[in-house]
């Protein structure tokens, strides 16, 4: 599959000593997928790179996807698209905001066109599909990116982001002995591609680590089944095995809301903050650290790894507007 590259990689691998130690906890690790080096893409960018590989493959000239206008798959989307010489439509659900969100005016402001559509998220995909059908009538060649690049090619940027880790254990022997059996690695999960792909990718490496995905727009039982079948179709692409259902451990962390916080996310997200200087956002970093911290609460002693996803604009309104949505 071809690859457009845009990130840093390998991203970081850390240990967060200051945090073990205000939790009385087993080794805890950080994945800096928030230093990927491309724009405020976090993790996106892994996603991105199989997809534009593959639009260009196609010989698309326009990039299609849609998201709220939080999202930050969208603003990195458009950007994505310019630095490959592609054109991007990005379709927005509900009305034009007075003011434009950074992930917005960062798609603007990389030439995307915003078109709002006055629907839910929940619909945003099935319109991109017909935006890009009523291109193809015009003579456009567009390439369709459902929201969060939901889709086995995006996927497959979490694929390798799996054989990145089980590299950077079998390159560094400090972190090889605790990390390289029994570690539970903690990966929100919005539209379930990237842990889909990390599935995907564990099994491909024959990895031992557990899996625990944090689920933060929908509840459990709709995740699961969805997740799976979209890591099986991964593991077509790369003619590997495809996971299992033992292979994910899901934990719903939807709360008030996508995007919305508690207190004690407000609260774990402080602590991370003055322990070790790491920002969280609020709608996949903050749900992930609380989950990290509810495990370690609930007695769990072996290596945790979370899962860095990025999400600097919310991160910077989170610490900004107490109870601020994502």
């Amino acid at each position: 599959m071809k690859r457009y590259r845009l990130a840093l990689l390998p991203t970081p691998l850390h240990r967060l000593p200051r945090l073990e130690a205000a939790l009385d906890s087993g080794p805890l690790y950080l994945k800096r997928d928030d230093l990927i080096g491309f724009g405020l893409a976090g993790n996106k960018a892994r996603a991105l790179e199989y997809l534009l590989g593959a639009a260009l493959a196609e010989g698309a000239d326009v990039l299609v996807t849609g998201g709220a206008p939080g999202s930050n798959f969208a603003g990195a989307a458009a950007l994505a698209a310019r630095v490959a010489g592609l054109d991007c439509e990005v379709l927005v659900s509900g009305v034009p905001p007075d003011r434009l969100p950074v992930t917005l005016e960062l798609a603007r402001r990389a030439g995307a066109t915003l078109r709002f559509t006055g629907a839910d998220r929940e619909r945003l995909d099935e319109l991109v599909d017909a935006h890009c059908a009523a291109l193809a009538a015009a003579g456009r060649t567009p390439y369709a990116v459902p929201r969060g690049g939901a889709t086995p090619v995006g996927a497959l940027g979490f694929a390798a982001a799996a054989r990145e880790l089980a590299c950077q254990l079998e390159s560094d022997a400090e972190l090889a002995g605790p990390l390289g059996t029994d570690a539970v690695v903690v990966l929100p999960t919005g539209s379930g591609a990237s842990l889909a792909g990390f599935l995907a990718g564990r099994a491909a490496v024959g990895a031992t680590w557990r899996t625990c995905g944090v689920s933060v727009s929908r509840p459990r039982e709709l995740v699961g089944p969805h997740v799976l079948g979209l890591a099986g179709r991964c593991a077509t692409l790369l003619g590997t095995p495809a996971p299992t259902e033992a292979d994910l451990h899901l934990r719903d962390a939807v709360g008030p809301g996508f995007g919305r916080v508690t207190d004690e996310d407000r609260r774990n997200v402080q602590l991370a903050l003055c322990t070790e200087g790491v920002l969280f956002d609020s709608t996949y970093g903050a749900k992930a650290i609380t989950a990290v911290i509810e495990l370690v609460r609930a007695g769990e002693r072996a290596p945790l790894v979370l899962w860095h996803t990025g999400g600097m604009p919310s991160a910077l309104k989170l610490l900004a507007v107490p109870g601020v949505t994502g």
